[in-house]
């Protein structure tokens, strides 16, 4: 298998992939539905090392099912999630009914926000199946406010054919655009996944409008 399936979104990947028929039991993945308890904390605590420390705006690209929004919401945030599939975004709306998020049907790539800036873009294994990544990464740190954060989560999975994006390849597609890059790698922390891994998972968290001496610093968090 060139790729562990459980782990493409819906954002933009659609092609031959039906997500509205896969969205009744997308939340059946532990980390996708975080039902269980401790996947549930390892998430929470990952994100809220992420996302800023004080309550802002967060828009969640490629949200699925919206596990992640709720877990933004929850930590005080007020969220925008947007995906392709209208059944994703159904079952995001109803997870959040009565909380300060709205969820839209669109392009990650081209999220239909206007001209809406935001304080952390947050996209979880949906870059590294986008055409042209780099030009999506600048317009998504063009959506950004002054000192806001890119939050994605991305990996390499498979042997064979290995699908996914490098932790090196994506920091060197940031550093033209972003200022202090930091990685995490997570492939370590079964608790996230519900489980061991043996492929690449990791987070790349990248501020904007630092200084120009921090421009470009990448840090490679235990390495």
């Amino acid at each position: 298998m060139a790729y562990d399936s459980d782990d493409v979104t819906s954002a933009n990947t659609g092609g031959d992939m039906d997500w509205d028929a896969r969205a009744a039991t997308f939340d059946e993945e532990p980390d996708h539905g975080l039902r269980d308890p401790g996947v549930r904390r390892a998430w929470a605590g990952r994100l809220r090392g992420w996302l800023p420390g004080r309550a802002g705006d967060v828009l969640d690209l490629g949200c699925g099912t919206g596990s992640l929004s709720l877990l933004a919401s929850e930590q005080g945030h007020r969220v925008t999630g947007v995906d392709l599939s209208p059944a994703m975004v159904a079952l995001a709306r109803r997870k959040l009914a009565g909380r300060d998020a709205l969820f839209l049907v669109g392009d990650a790539a081209q999220p239909p926000v206007g001209e809406q800036r935001f304080d952390a873009v947050l996209v979880r294994h949906v870059l590294w199946a986008l055409p042209e990544p780099g030009r999506v990464l600048r317009h998504w740190a063009g959506l950004l406010r002054p000192g806001g954060r890119l939050v994605l989560v991305e990996g390499v999975w498979g042997t064979t054919e290995p699908a996914g994006i490098p932790a090196e390849r994506l920091t060197g597609l940031l550093a033209p655009i972003a200022g202090q890059v930091r990685v995490e790698r997570l492939s370590d922390d079964p608790l996230l996944w519900g489980g061991e891994v043996t492929d690449e998972r990791y987070a790349v968290v990248a501020t904007s409008g630092v200084s120009d001496q921090e421009g470009g610093e990448v840090a490679a968090a235990g390495q």
